[in-house]
């Protein structure tokens, strides 16, 4: 009998701390199952030894075992929720490392991204100076953002291309408020101009348009914003400070109000076919009552090829409706930004500039948008180029662009320019992607110049 309920006792105890290393292993990630399972083998071996000689005859009585096997159980189910529990972190990648909580209350991502842009100019009449080919790293940034207790959001990126870590995304937030519905504060961008919030990560060309000169982009503020109607519906303003490239910014009054709308009269097909309408506004006050918008051809190795100069001004107004289309492979995106100005001792110039431009997947896929904020997404092609295993082509896309921009009006003689682009995108996967675009530069009274542009990217 003593023989019998030793073997029945152990074979319990194997049997119970067996299903606790199961369910343990469950919640690991494919990839470290083999290992972890050799672990708990010889961890269970270990401890069958131990029960083995603690229920040896004369040792230990019945109940002295049974109170023996509760506490070590105990004990390895508080490490198990230390571990494995609702609290922990697991990691994955979702376009880029991941550290999340069972109930997704918290979040940490690390992220980046690598712009590595070469440039070849031909300019017959020299009507330009000397452009020079050249190459520079566009962008190279590094990234930390995440939600903490469920309400809190965070994210601190900077940018490391010009030889100093400039700020990007710096601000903290608050989500899920009652009403008003989100609350951010930092230094980020203002809500104006669908081409500036779309990323320039999923941007369809290297450069934005020439008309993105009026567009505020990266300043330091506090916005409110949310979204309505199953996403359908986007809205956001802010007050913001125009602010170096390190977020500070000081002057009395000198405050901006910015504020974007927009809409989605038509989502069909889970976005691969859908029609964007937006309207952006901005109120600016100059810092020191200076103003000046200057504007290269879209390529940033391109020098300046318009420029208003320098001049005063009590405050500037920027109004620019927003349209675009996405039918499957195809789509095209239009913008116009009208801009007036305030001057102090001369007449009121307004200037305006806009663009349209159209792209086709060549391989099937569609743009990606992002309802709740009202912008394009990451591509994600349909197969990922590969050239052993299962083999791909990536995406394909081709796209086309007109843009203009006119500075001249009243006493500023700033220049008219209009560019005509060509892109070849090739996505190899979500994170990368090469970028081709031939540019044709026009400035009125100046002369032209084609540009021919390439792009390495990788981001995550």
């Amino acid at each position: 009998m003593e023989i019998k309920w030793r073997l029945t006792l152990i074979n319990t105890v194997i049997l119970v701390l067996t299903l606790v290393g199961v369910g343990q292993t469950q919640t690991t990630q494919p990839e470290s199952q083999g290992k972890h399972l050799e672990e708990r083998i010889k961890d269970l071996e270990q401890r069958l030894n131990y029960l083995e000689k603690k229920v040896a005859p004369g040792t230990l009585s019945r109940q002295e075992v049974a109170a023996e096997i509760e506490q070590r159980l105990a004990k390895l189910e508080g490490k198990y929720d230390k571990i494995y529990g609702p609290d922990s972190f697991r990691a994955y990648w979702q376009d880029g490392l991941t550290f999340e909580t069972e109930d997704k209350s918290f979040r940490l991502k690390l992220g980046g991204r690598i712009q590595n842009d070469w440039a070849w100019f031909c300019d017959k009449e020299d009507a330009f100076g000397d452009l020079e080919d050249g190459t520079e790293f566009r962008r190279a940034r590094l990234s930390l953002e995440g939600i903490i207790y469920d309400n809190v959001e965070f994210k601190g990126e900077y940018d490391f291309a010009g030889g100093e870590a400039q700020f990007k995304d710096v601000f903290i937030g608050l989500k899920h408020l009652p009403v008003i519905g989100n609350l951010r504060v930092g230094h980020f961008k203002e809500p104006f101009s669908l081409e500036e919030i779309t990323s320039d990560n999923y941007s369809t060309f290297m450069e934005r348009g020439l008309p993105n000169v009026f567009a505020p982009s990266y300043n330091t503020g506090g916005m409110i914003y949310n979204s309505a109607f199953d996403d359908r519906m986007t809205w956001a303003v802010g007050v913001f400070r125009d602010t170096d490239k390190f977020g500070n910014g000081s002057g009395d009054g000198d405050y901006s109000y910015t504020g974007r709308l927009t809409w989605l009269p038509w989502y069909a097909d889970e976005g691969r076919k859908l029609v964007h309408v937006g309207l952006g506004y901005t109120h600016r006050s100059p810092n020191d009552k200076q103003v000046q918008f200057k504007q290269r051809p879209e390529a940033h190795l391109a020098p300046v090829f318009v420029d208003t100069g320098t001049f005063e001004a009590n405050r500037v107004d920027s109004l620019g409706p927003e349209l675009a289309l996405v039918y499957g492979p195809f789509s095209i995106q239009s913008e116009y930004i009208q801009t007036w100005v305030d001057a102090i001792n001369a007449s009121d110039p307004s200037f305006h500039g806009g663009y349209v431009q159209s792209s086709y997947f060549l391989t099937g896929e569609s743009r990606p948008y992002k309802k709740s904020a009202g912008c394009f997404d990451r591509v994600r092609p349909k197969k990922n180029f590969a050239w052993k295993g299962e083999r791909g082509p990536g995406a394909l896309e081709l796209a086309g662009r007109y843009s203009w921009l006119d500075l001249d009006d009243a006493a500023v003689d700033g220049g008219t320019l209009q560019d005509f682009t060509l892109g070849l995108n090739w996505y190899l996967n979500p994170n990368t992607r090469i970028m081709w675009n031939y540019i044709h530069a026009d400035a009125e009274d100046q002369g032209d110049a084609d540009i021919f542009g390439m792009r390495l990217q990788i981001d995550f």
